[in-house]
């Protein structure tokens, strides 16, 4: 058999053109299921008293009421069936004006030839009137006339001047806007982070090398242009779109913050040269626990990659040594979303990958011992996801019970396929995990109806307290589709809410780790950018406490190697943090009144 039939035998192996797909999803499931049901874990012998309370997460669509209903993503399809129709768009929470309430950005999408569709804007931007309304100000902040076939964003204070600029990643050239008093200006071309032009995904803004200065990565994804799209037909000679094992992928690209608004490209420099392509997902974390942001990359059809950061300002890529590369079958899924955070009482960090139908979302957590262990049908996330396909995923504490939770986005890829494949379907809807903080999750958002019904074809996600109540609420786009805006309506909660502002770190506190202490019980997070698919979630951190009403110790690392400790912090607020200056600032939450019983002294 000659590599071009081998191929495309692996790829109707894995993308279902063949029964033989449907047998093996059928034969791992059995084999997921009888793991489930046969093997015990040690760590259910580990498991950490939970603070919880019996409300279940609660979620309310006020997409119309809140004003975006007029939003819909444009994929630019004519008719002709090409490759990257199906793939976007981003989303995400922004405070472009600095007025302390995050307003949304959406990819508008675009056209894929000249002349085949109306002229679309790439880009909405929404300002938060304060109220649980948004008003549509693109043309006031200087976006209006971006045209492009966008896919994702990413949102930082690169320039470190105390506003929020961000990174726009399309089809062909990405561009650079750096805010100016709510007002932006495309500088892509002068900062140097255009070239080379790709087709690019997700984007990551991270403190790489500790200086200050946030660097930025860039995911790309294949080698495709219309000359270069290839033709799939299914059933009845429809034509569909064709698996993306089918294209050669492109290579990433890394560039180093110089401090003066400007980048200098350093991928080969860095040790990011040579990377598969078909990166959908990035996500930073610290792995090791060296105080130094290492990286973890979901890829299309490829092995996820893990960067350790050598501290010297170049990376070590160790996905396959490390045990995270591959499934337990020894396969690259097809990963999109991604994100990573410590979800149980080990301590360690786990990493989640959203994967293709037949696949179960990646779960891998890290021994301590220089390896990740793949637990995805150990955490009992693995089987409820075999059917979806997800894309937007992220790590939250829906129930405020002090451990992270897993919310994913699930919509499939082929409209005309899905038709013949048996338990699978075109649109899905999202799915909610609760961390039980033994390593294992419940699947809760099947019984909880209301918005956890709805089909969707699902792409970005992400994260952020718009309505300043103290619960980050969830914000949706679908592919050639709208955007849906989720109220988080569980009151019942304590919680604290933390800001960082940097000075001799970065002025976001991009890569900072916060450790909070209740009682016996720690909790880890970090502030960063990134993660998700295609998207910007808020970078304040909420911690859920359960019903503790204060928090005994905060302890803040910075990048820059300082660490500030904070003692006896009240529930129900959220403080401003400045690095060095010894204290916090209490900020009013006009969204939730704060008990008297639980206001600071």
């Amino acid at each position: 058999m000659n590599d071009l039939k081998l191929r495309n035998f692996f790829v109707k192996l894995k993308y279902g053109f063949s029964l033989r797909s449907c047998l093996a999803g059928s034969l791992l499931s059995l084999s997921i299921l009888l793991s489930c049901t046969a093997k015990k874990t040690t760590d259910q012998s580990n498991t950490a008293q939970r603070n919880s309370t019996t409300a279940s997460p609660a979620f309310t669509e006020v997409t119309q009421t809140a004003g975006l209903s007029e939003f819909k993503y444009v994929n630019g399809a004519f008719g002709k069936v090409w490759f990257p129709e199906q793939m976007a768009a981003g989303c995400g929470f922004i405070d472009y004006d600095n007025d302390d309430w995050l307003d949304i950005l959406l990819v508008g999408g675009g056209a894929l030839a000249p002349n085949t569709i109306p002229d679309t804007p790439a880009l909405w931007l929404y300002r938060n009137n304060g109220d649980g309304t948004f008003s549509l100000k693109t043309k006031e902040a200087g976006l209006a006339e971006v045209r492009g076939y966008g896919t994702g964003i990413t949102v930082a204070d690169y320039d470190n001047d105390g506003d929020e600029d961000f990174y726009f990643t399309t089809l062909r050239r990405n561009l650079l806007f750096r805010n100016e008093g709510a007002v932006f200006t495309e500088v892509g071309k002068q900062a140097g982070v255009v070239e080379p032009v790709r087709w690019s995904s997700s984007a990551i803004f991270f403190d790489a090398d500790r200086d200050g200065w946030l660097d930025l990565y860039v995911c790309n994804y294949a080698d495709w242009s219309p000359e270069k799209d290839l033709t799939c037909l299914v059933e009845g000679g429809t034509k569909d779109y064709c698996p993306p094992g089918m294209y050669v992928g492109v290579e990433n690209a890394y560039y180093h913050n110089n401090g003066d608004g400007a980048f200098t490209e350093q991928t080969a420099k860095a040790g990011f040269a040579n990377s598969p392509g078909k990166s959908l997902g990035v996500a930073e974390i610290d792995f090791n626990q060296d105080g130094w942001p290492d990286l973890v990359i979901a890829n299309d059809g490829e092995r996820t990659l893990l960067y350790e950061n050598d501290r010297d300002g170049t990376f070590t890529e160790k996905g396959t040594i490390a045990g995270i590369a591959y499934s337990e079958l020894g396969e690259a899924r097809a990963g999109m979303g991604i994100d990573a955070g410590v979800t149980d009482s080990t301590g360690q960090v786990s990493v989640f990958v959203g994967n293709f139908s037949q696949e179960m979302v990646g779960v891998y957590r890290y021994t301590g011992k220089g390896w990740f262990a793949d637990r995805s049908a150990l955490s009992k996330v693995g089987r409820p996801t075999l059917p979806m396909l997800t894309f937007g995923l992220f790590l939250m504490d829906v129930d405020f019970d002090t451990d992270l939770d897993l919310f994913i986005a699930n919509g499939h890829v082929y409209p005309v396929r899905t038709k013949f494949m048996d338990g699978i379907t075109y649109r899905e809807p999202a799915q909610l995990f609760l961390s039980n903080n033994d390593g294992t999750f419940e699947e809760v958002g099947k019984n909880l109806g209301s918005v956890w019904s709805q089909q969707m074809v699902a792409r970005g996600a992400a994260y952020g307290d718009y309505d300043r109540d103290g619960d980050p609420d969830i914000l949706l786009t679908e592919n050639s589709g709208a955007t849906h805006l989720w109220q988080n309506d569980f009151k019942n909660s304590n919680f604290l809410r933390v800001r960082l502002e940097g000075r001799q770190s970065n002025r976001d506190g991009v890569s900072s780790r916060l450790v909070a202490v209740v009682g016996k019980h720690r909790m880890e997070r970090r502030v960063r950018t990134g993660s998700s698919y295609l998207s910007s979630a808020e970078e304040t951190v909420t911690f859920g406490l359960g019903s503790a009403t204060r928090v005994d110790s905060l302890m803040v690392y910075w990048p820059s190697s300082r660490a500030e400790q904070f003692v006896s912090i009240a529930a129900h607020q959220e403080i401003h943090i400045i690095e060095g200056a010894a204290s916090f600032m209490q900020m009013p939450l006009p969204g939730r009144k704060i008990p008297s019983n639980h206001l600071a002294p």
